[in-house]
């Protein structure tokens, strides 16, 4: 069975190929665009030009996000998106902070390509089976799926490593919330992860 136009253009760009990543960005940028200034409304258009940062959020998306491989444009579309738009929230919250000395981080990605696509009927392999980079990839993938709030307080606990107490000032809220909201967000990111594995892409974005 040939690989979708998606899948091809995945493959592609995950094997080196720079100019798939164009055809990428020409073919889906004007929906994605569309679709995160909706969401993101007044927040990404006090930044400037809409294009303009949706597209480099896209690059950065594919350079230094969760590596994948899925064959729908539908989800691909969809799932890129939601990075995007948590790209552009992290964006605004570290300009926003910059008076607080926050540190910018960028994370190379996993050396490690995620297929989300549902898995043969007659092929089963173990979680205990995948290597730790595919485990952390489906973990940063997850993490773009969840709901923000819950997003937010995991990367500042689990990714920038701060106390609750620094946890909550961040979060204007109180300790006892910042490790209420933390201990509640972690069973839906094992759940987001679980839905990843067993290809279940489609029920999250």
């Amino acid at each position: 069975m040939n690989d979708s136009p998606t899948l091809s253009l995945l493959r592609r760009w995950h094997a080196g190929d720079a100019k798939a990543l164009d055809e990428l960005i020409e073919r889906d940028l004007p929906w994605i665009r569309n679709i995160v200034s909706k969401r993101l409304g007044p927040l990404l258009r006090a930044r400037g030009e809409t294009e303009d940062y949706v597209q480099d959020a896209m690059v950065r998306a594919l350079n230094y996000g969760p590596s994948f491989l899925v064959s729908d444009q539908e989800q691909f579309r969809a799932l890129l998106a939601r990075i995007i738009e948590n790209t552009l929230r992290d964006q605004y919250d570290f300009h926003a902070a910059e008076k607080r000395g926050a540190k910018k981080q960028v994370v190379k990605a996993p050396d490690s390509v995620i297929t989300l696509d549902p898995p043969a009927p007659t092929v089963q392999r173990p979680s205990k089976l995948a290597d730790g980079r595919e485990q952390e990839a489906f973990v940063r993938l997850a993490l773009e799926l969840l709901d923000p709030e819950d997003r937010k307080v995991i990367l500042l606990r689990e990714w920038e490593e701060l106390g609750f107490p620094e946890v909550a000032a961040r979060l204007g809220i109180t300790e006892s919330g910042a490790r209420m909201r933390f201990n509640r967000a972690l069973p839906k990111l094992a759940e987001k992860v679980r839905l990843l594995r067993s290809g279940g892409l489609s029920s999250i974005v």
